[in-house]
This record gives structure tokens, C-alpha cells and sequence, in this order.
């Protein structure tokens, strides 16, 4: 299967790969919540298996693919944007008919979020969208200034909160223990009133979390422009060495970050009452290195052979061209299976049924893509997204 004329092979494989390990994340979220331990608590001496699964989607999952379907994101903002301006003649009436893709997400995002899972970013892609617009038919010069301004106010930010975070005096963990097992229980074994009433004030703590993150977001999606509009991510081969310097920094120097988190995080579900030092290394091992490894990824797709790439295209294009179809039917599959109102597998399922389980779901959109997109040019919400924003066709 090839793709469509006038697609990047590369960007929909990324997108399907991002896709993908999106949902390594958020399946532990559809059973657990996103607030408090992600991946709940093990019993005392866990099977090694159930330990070693944490670990590996810890290290080499979390906090990795959001930053790529960020920056894709980003990527194809500057390919829609400049394919619109085409077709329709100016910037003005590119941007207003991209605005009203955006509107449109934004009402996806808020229907996800406060209807089937509370961990959406649709939402906070959509308002990221939003404020960078103006930047559509920007100078370089702006597009690269703005993202250093962002990227930099972000993290003299962030250094001012880590100090007002450590003021709240030790925590209360048999308590919060107690309130997340109870949140659990909603889930994966309460009616489907409770569970929407908790995810309703789990999407509203989320958003509150969402327009902290919004910065960072913005960096993420600036740098995707960059990467279209100077050829990195649409003519690789003209930047090999380019991508040669980010692969090496990002799996050496992103991946033992992400493995010295991926500890702490491990011996977090094993015990719960963890020390300060492991809290401290999951906070920073994770958000410093989880981009840095994301790039790495990145990159190393980047230098991948034709070959390698067409084969990798074969089975992951059709799910990244389908990408908005494919991480909004995770969301109904995963509660649907793994909560209360569904067949609560979530209650009873050990970290290796929940892998299993994810592979299972990815399996499944690989094919139903491939078999979509043989009969129609678009995924279903593709395909409703671009008649509600009345694009061109």
C-alpha cells in the first residue's frame, strides 16, 4: 500500500507509530485515571513479568509520543496551512478556513474529554492551533524567535514551581492510597454514572494541567513548522547529518534518563511509599528525557532506508493516515473493555494482560485501516472533521 500522491510516506508512519504508542500510555489511564500512579500498585512481591512490563513502557513509552504527535502536529499545520493558500488563493482565506478546522477540533476534543476519556489533547491542540495561526505565513526568522522565547519562559517557569510544589509538606500516602483505590473501583467496576461523573472532574483537574503544559505544546508544534518549511522532516536525505545529531543525543543521552526513571517509577508501583529521591528522578528523568528520546526516534525513522520505510509503510500509513479515527476509537474500545460499564476487564487485568490487550487494539487498527482505506480516501472522522469545516476538497 502506498501513499496517497501528494502525502510524506514518513510523516503518516510516524503518525501511526505515535498513534501506537499513545495508547502503550493511555491504556493503564482508561482502567487507573491519569491523576495520581499511573499504573496503579502491584501486590507485595509481584511477578517479575509484571514488573518488567512497567518498566519497558515507562522507559521507552512515556512522556515519548505525545511530544511526536505534538510535533507532527506542528508539521502538518505548515503543509495544510500552505496547501489551503494554494487552492484558495491568499493567507486570509487560508487561515480562516484553517481557524474553522480548529474550532472543530476544539469541539472534538471537549466532547472526548468530557464524554469517553478524560486524558484528551485534542483540546489543548486546538488551542495551541489557535494562538499559533497568525504564524501561518511567518518569516523563519519569527517562527524560530518565537519558539525560543516560548521554549525559554516555559522553563524559567517551570524552575519557579518546582520550589512552590515542595512546600506542601510531606504527603498523606495512606490516604491518597485509600482515595485512589476508591477511584479504581469507579472505574473498572462502578455503573456508568459514576464513572462519567468522575471523569467529568478528572477532565476539568486535566485542563487545569493542560494550560500549564500549553507552552510546552507550542514549542512542540513551532518546531514541526521548522521542520517543514526548512526540509528536515520533508526531504531527510538533504539533512542526513542534521539527523545523525539527534539520533545520537537523543538515544544517548535520552534513553539513560528515561531508564534511571523507568526505575523509580517501577519501585513506585512495587512501593508506593517511595522516597523523595525516586519521586524527584521520575519528575525530571521523565520530562527532560522523554522528548530527547522522541527525537531520537525521529531521527532514526528519518534515516531509515527505503526499504525499511516502505515496509514500515505497509502496515503503519494507513493507521497514521487515520490517525484522529484511530486514537478517538482506542478511547471507546479501552473504556468500553476496561471499565465498569463495559466488561470491566480493568479490575482483574495484571500489567501483562494490559500489554497484551494493547497489542491486541493495535493488531486490530492496522487492519481495519489497511480495509478502510482500500473503499475510501479518509478514516470516518477525517472525513466528518474536513465536511464540518467546509475545506476544500
Amino acid at each position: 500500500m502506498h501513499a496517497r500522491p501528494g502525502r510524506l510516506l514518513q510523516i503518516d508512519v510516524l503518525r501511526g507509530i505515535a498513534v501506537f504508542g499513545i495508547l502503550l500510555v493511555n491504556i493503564w489511564g482508561f482502567a487507573w485515571g491519569t491523576i495520581s500512579l499511573r499504573y496503579g500498585t502491584l501486590p507485595a512481591q509481584p511477578p517479575v513479568s509484571d514488573q518488567l512490563v512497567i518498566f519497558g513502557v515507562a522507559a521507552l513509552a512515556q512522556f515519548k509520543f505525545y511530544p511526536v504527535f505534538a510535533f507532527l502536529f506542528g508539521a502538518g499545520f505548515a503543509l495544510q496551512t500552505r496547501s489551503l493558500r494554494r487552492r484558495l488563493g491568499s493567507w486570509e482565506q487560508a487561515q480562516a478556513a484553517y481557524r474553522r478546522r480548529l474550532r472543530w477540533l476544539l469541539a472534538f476534543g471537549l466532547l472526548h474529554g468530557f464524554c469517553i476519556w478524560n486524558g484528551d489533547v485534542l483540546t489543548s491542540y486546538a488551542v495551541a492551533g489557535l494562538l499559533i495561526l497568525p504564524l501561518a505565513a511567518a518569516r523563519l526568522s519569527r517562527i524560530r524567535n518565537r519558539a525560543w522565547l516560548v521554549a525559554g519562559g516555559f522553563l524559567l517557569f517551570m524552575c519557579l514551581l518546582i520550589p512552590v510544589g515542595q512546600q506542601g509538606g510531606a504527603p498523606d500516602t495512606a490516604r491518597e492510597l485509600q482515595g485512589f483505590a476508591a477511584r479504581h473501583a469507579i472505574y473498572t467496576q462502578g455503573g456508568a454514572w459514576a464513572a462519567a461523573a468522575l471523569r467529568a472532574n478528572d477532565y476539568l483537574v486535566s485542563l487545569l494541567y493542560a494550560i500549564v503544559m500549553l507552552p510546552h505544546v507550542i514549542v512542540l508544534f513551532l518546531l514541526g513548522i521548522l521542520s517543514v518549511r526548512c526540509g528536515w522532516l520533508t526531504e531527510p536525505q538533504r539533512h542526513r547529518r542534521l539527523w545523525q545529531r539527534v539520533r545520537a543525543v537523543g538515544l544517548g543521552v535520552g534513553l539513560p534518563f528515561n531508564l534511571l526513571a523507568a526505575g523509580a517509577i517501577a519501585r513506585q508501583v512495587a512501593d508506593p511509599y517511595q522516597s523523595v529521591f525516586d519521586a524527584t528522578l521520575f519528575e525530571v528523568g521523565l520530562f527532560a528525557g522523554g522528548p530527547l528520546l522522541a527525537a531520537g526516534y525521529v531521527a532514526a525513522l528519518m534515516l531509515a532506508g527505503p526499504g525499511m520505510l516502505r515496509q514500515l509503510g505497509a502496515w503503519l500509513a494507513p493507521v497514521g493516515r487515520m490517525a484522529l479515527s484511530n486514537y478517538l476509537l482506542q478511547s471507546v474500545l479501552g473504556i468500553w473493555l476496561l471499565q465498569g460499564w463495559g466488561l470491566g476487564w480493568g479490575a482483574t487485568l495484571r500489567p501483562v494482560g494490559m500489554l497484551g490487550l494493547a497489542v491486541a487494539i493495535m493488531a486490530a487498527q492496522v487492519l481495519l485501516s489497511r480495509y478502510w482505506l482500500r473503499h475510501f480516501r479518509q478514516g470516518p472522522m477525517e472525513a466528518l472533521w474536513r465536511r464540518l469545516a467546509r475545506l476544500p476538497a
